[in-house]
């Protein structure tokens, strides 16, 4: 069990990307005193100057009561709460930061979709590893940024074993436009989020090929059995796929156009390289990374995930996304629910 933070407690918002600028303001606006902190001192200056992230939210004007600073140990001092949102590659290095600076009893929860660049595993091993002893969860589920400065209705998930911890998130971050739901199944929701992205680049390569919906529904679901099969042998609960984290993320990401792992897939479908469309792009794009680190997760496994196996040919073996899909095709048939 864990003590509820004071609603005049500063939350940290680890990440001024256009996520953690995002869920900074759905705190601020919510009441909360906010504390957004970036590691590029040229962006939070510009921060500070324009009163906004222009850079990738532009309009969404912040309240007085965030504020923004590019010094770390100052967006944690006194915050109950902190809110890590930066990419998967930069977590762990950021949460062994926050070893030497923050107290026992600061409550992590994080926004970060992907697996340890290090390791391969799942994020929250290494919140225990260097920040062990205290309540931690994650937030997830069908999101883009834009929508949700914008006030459009959103549904997530925050996932915690502290079920006060995940209960009192979802009362800070609840707004009559964002709605939390909460589970106990941190494995499921994590996996969810990581995997969604190697999935969305594979429907985005499809699209790009010129393939139509029939492909798109059956990487999907195809792929969607593939998330499952990969979280049963880790201990997730298979309902969890079901859920906002699970078919409700992959749902969002393979078939709408603000996410960057899709528009990867198109231009990647269309003919053009991995670095000049990564570059066109201009933001992290979580899918490259995790394509590799979900096919070594697989391989670890046992676990036959063919999609997944295509996209990291596409992406680290430069395999043609035409060869990727005749390959799939070609395979053996199955039973569907094997």
């Amino acid at each position: 069990m864990t003590d509820q933070a004071s609603p005049s407690t500063p939350v940290g918002v680890l990440g001024a990307g256009s996520w953690g600028t995002a869920l900074a303001l759905v705190l601020a606006r919510n009441g909360r005193p906010v504390r957004l902190w970036g590691h590029d001192p040229a962006h939070i200056r510009a921060l500070q100057r324009n009163g906004e992230n222009q850079r990738h939210l532009p309009g969404a004007a912040f309240p007085d009561n965030l504020r923004v600073t590019a010094d770390l140990a100052a967006a944690v001092d006194a915050a109950d709460d902190l809110l890590i949102v930066v990419p998967s590659h930069a977590f762990r290095e950021l949460v062994e930061q926050l070893a030497g600076l923050i107290t026992s009893q600061a409550r992590i929860l994080w926004a970060t979709k992907g697996l340890d660049a290090e390791s391969g595993g799942l994020l929250h091993g290494i919140v225990e590893q260097h920040l062990p002893g205290r309540a931690m969860g994650l937030l997830s589920g069908p999101s883009f940024a834009r929508e949700v400065v914008d006030g459009l209705p959103t549904a997530v998930t925050i996932a915690s074993r502290d079920a006060a911890f995940a209960r009192d998130m979802a009362e800070a971050f609840h707004t009559g436009s964002f709605r939390p739901y909460t589970s106990s199944d941190l494995i499921g929701v994590e996996l969810g989020g990581a995997v969604k992205n190697v999935l969305a680049v594979a429907t985005g390569i499809a699209d790009g090929l010129g393939f139509g919906a029939n492909t798109r529904a059956g990487l999907i679901t195809r792929g969607l059995a593939e998330l499952g099969r990969l979280g049963e042998t880790m201990g997730a609960d298979a309902r969890t796929f079901m859920g906002l984290s699970g078919v409700g993320d992959l749902i969002l990401t393979c078939t709408d156009d603000q996410s960057r792992n899709r528009r990867l897939g198109l231009a990647l479908g269309r003919g053009l390289g991995l670095q000049e469309a990564v570059k066109q792009i201009g933001q992290t794009v979580e899918g490259v990374r995790t394509a590799a680190e979900v096919h070594a997760l697989s391989r670890k496994r046992g676990v036959e995930m063919p999609i997944s196996d295509q996209v990291h040919a596409v992406i680290h073996h430069g395999r043609s996304p035409q060869e990727a899909l005749e390959q799939l095709l070609a395979r053996s048939l199955k039973d569907e629910f094997e």
